[in-house]
Parts: C-alpha cells; structure tokens; sequence
C-alpha cells in the first residue's frame, strides 16, 4: 500500500454520553419505560401458543402429616380438582433403563411457565410437590424444582419447573 493513500477521518466524533446515567439518546433500555409490562404479554402471548395445555393439581401442605424423622409428609396431600394452565415443554419419550434392581422408567421433563400467568392461576407460585397432567398424555409428573429464568434487565418472566414422571398410589390423600 502506498504510504500516500491513507485514509482519515475529517469528522470529528461527539463525546459519547456514559450509558449507564441515562443520558444517551441511545438508551434502549429504560428500566422505567411503562411498555415493559409489553414484554411480559408477549412473553404469556408465546407460551400459551408454542405450549399446551396442562392440569395442574396444587399441593397443600399440612403440619399434622409431617414426619420429623424424613423431614417430609408421609401422605402428599394435592388438590383432587385440576387447574387448567399454559405451559411450553418438550414431550420425551418414556426411557426404560436395566437396572441393579430392574427396569427403572423415567421421563424427567422441564414445564416453562409465564411467572405472573401462573401466579395469577394458581394464587401463589408453582412448589415442589405439585403435579402437573399434560392434557394429551396420561402420564402425572411430580415438580422436584422450580427455577426462575431471569433477565438483567426486565425481570423474572419464565418459570421452570423440573419434574419426574409421578408414581401415584391409592396412599396419596386427595384434598376435596
């Protein structure tokens, strides 16, 4: 390249404002812009047409059960009536695994719900120890853990709950 034929810049460029002041015109991120609310629409918007449908058997917990030997109740005392909710997961197939002991079944799924939508439904947000029923499937799954997927900026929006294929027996009270 020729020594001659540099290129310069003859604009000068204004002072770049400090971002984090809120004092750019650049500041997409308005963390008091009454359109986030926008965000959590869109978000229940997606869930509800990407996911199915679910019913959702809430577990109510009762001191008069609780064993302090295990640290847990001896029956699972949940709600004998669904609620009906949205939720997005990925249907697994059924994974039947040989054993020391014999066949263990297992389908461990993730039920991704809107953090407010649920919340809404349910009067409180989902636990460990509720059980959820995919509309399209027989198969009970038991909630181990509930995560909050979140985001810096906005807030919570999602919830994950992780959940294990649920062995029902006839010992499980129902709550009417």
């Amino acid at each position: 390249m020729d020594k001659d034929k540099k290129f310069k810049v003859t604009t000068k460029m204004p002072l770049v404002p400090d971002l984090d002041s809120g004092d750019s015109k650049l500041s997409f991120y308005d963390k008091d812009n009454p359109d986030i609310n926008l965000f959590n629409l869109v978000d229940d918007e997606i869930v509800r047409i990407s996911g199915s449908k679910l019913h959702y058997y809430k577990y109510e917990r009762s001191e008069s059960n609780f064993d302090d030997v295990y640290m847990e109740e001896r029956n699972k005392p949940i709600i004998s009536v669904p609620i009906l909710v949205h939720s997005f997961y990925n249907p697994k197939p059924m994974e039947e695994d040989l054993g020391q002991f014999g066949i263990n079944v297992s389908n461990d799924q993730i039920f991704t719900f809107n953090k407010s939508y649920i919340e809404q439904k349910l009067g409180r947000l989902p636990i460990s120890g509720d059980v959820v029923l995919p509309q399209f499937q027989k198969v009970k799954y038991l909630i181990y853990q509930v995560q909050e997927d979140s985001f810096s900026l906005y807030g919570v929006y999602h919830l994950n709950c992780y959940a294990r294929v649920y062995r029902d027996d006839e010992n499980n009270s129902r709550i009417e």
